[in-house]
C-alpha cells in the first residue's frame, strides 16, 4: 500500500526534547499551537504530546498550514507516531505526523 507524503510529515527539533520523546507511544495523538513569537522561526507550529513540547512541524511545511492553524476556533490534534530507525538513521527525524485528516487546509 502507497503511504501519501501527507501521513509522513516530519517533526524536526525533536533532539531538544529527547526525555520526551523516549517515553511517547508507538502511536500516539500530537496537538498543533502555533508559535507567533517564535524569533527564529517565523511560521512556528510547536508539536506536542506527553504533556509538553516535542518538535516543530518542519518548515518547508509549516509555512503552508500555520494561517489555518493560527485562526482555528479550537486546538488542531492530528495522529502522530515514531519514526522508523531507517527515518532516525537517514535523516534524524523522530517523529512524523499524518495530515491526512488535517481540518487546516494546504495554503499555496
Amino acid at each position: 500500500m502507497a503511504t501519501s507524503v501527507l501521513q509522513r510529515i516530519p517533526v524536526v527539533g525533536g533532539l531538544a526534547y529527547v526525555e520526551r520523546v523516549q517515553q511517547l507511544q508507538s502511536a500516539f495523538t500530537a496537538t498543533l499551537a502555533v508559535e507567533p513569537d517564535n524569533r527564529y522561526f517565523p511560521h512556528a507550529i510547536a508539536v506536542l504530546a506527553g504533556g509538553g513540547k516535542v518538535g516543530y512541524v518542519a518548515p518547508e511545511v509549516a509555512g503552508h498550514y500555520y494561517d489555518a492553524i493560527k485562526g482555528a476556533p479550537a486546538p488542531i490534534a492530528c495522529p502522530a507516531r515514531r519514526a522508523t530507525i531507517a527515518d532516525h538513521e537517514s535523516s534524524g527525524v523522530e517523529l512524523l505526523l499524518d495530515f491526512t485528516g488535517l481540518a487546516a487546509a494546504y495554503a499555496e
